[in-house]
């Protein structure tokens, strides 16, 4: 029980719908708004979206062949956790897993299905550590170029005294809300777990 939260946040979409979400809120200018508590909580319902099939396959296929009394303890594991190791290979970078291959001395196994989750559950949140870093990259372009272009402007009719950034915030919100930018981020977000 102890483990959960840590396998949670780590081994589910959450881990990138997160990240990006914080660095949606740091390229908007917004310190607190919207709260770390609104946040978590969309990431964790987007999470669960996206987790319900898998969690439902693995429940199918491992706990309740364990309950009726058809397999072992040790088939209902390998038979539950083949729907997440399928979920955490699908967005497991090669390189990510060829890396923790070489970190765990494993031999390269015949196929990928054969993966240990010790190497998959790593390898998958190193991946998506990289996809939430690109993401947030990319949504920061657009509110950086605002950012620029208002100190540029700012600082050249003389307004040394304002901060930039107090001109450059209510114009990066009209744009977020304009372009309505929470559905373009949220579908783009669950788009990329298809």
């Amino acid at each position: 029980m102890t483990v959960l939260p840590a396998v949670l946040v780590s081994l589910t979409p959450f881990l990138r719908i997160s990240l990006v979400l914080h660095f949606l809120r740091q390229a908007l200018g917004t310190q607190t708004a919207p709260s770390n508590q609104v946040l978590i909580g969309l990431s964790l319902f987007l999470s669960m979206l996206i987790m319900t099939p898998v969690a439902n396959d693995a429940y199918q296929k491992g706990w309740q062949p364990l309950e009726s009394g058809k397999v072992s303890r040790a088939e209902a594991w390998e038979a539950g956790s083949r729907p997440v190791k399928d979920f955490l290979l699908r967005f497991a970078r090669e390189k990510d897993i060829a890396l923790m291959l070489e970190l765990t001395k494993s031999p390269a196994p015949r196929s990928p299905q054969e993966l240990s989750l010790t190497v998959l559950a790593p390898a998958y949140v190193l991946s998506e550590l990289k996809a939430g870093f690109q993401i947030g990259a990319v949504l920061f372009l657009p509110f950086l170029v605002i950012d620029v272009a208002v100190a540029s402007i700012t600082l050249s009719i003389g307004m040394v005294q304002l901060p930039p950034v107090m001109v450059s915030a209510p114009f990066k919100i009209l744009l977020f809300v304009l372009v309505d930018g929470w559905n373009l981020v949220v579908g783009s977000l669950m788009k990329s777990f298809n």
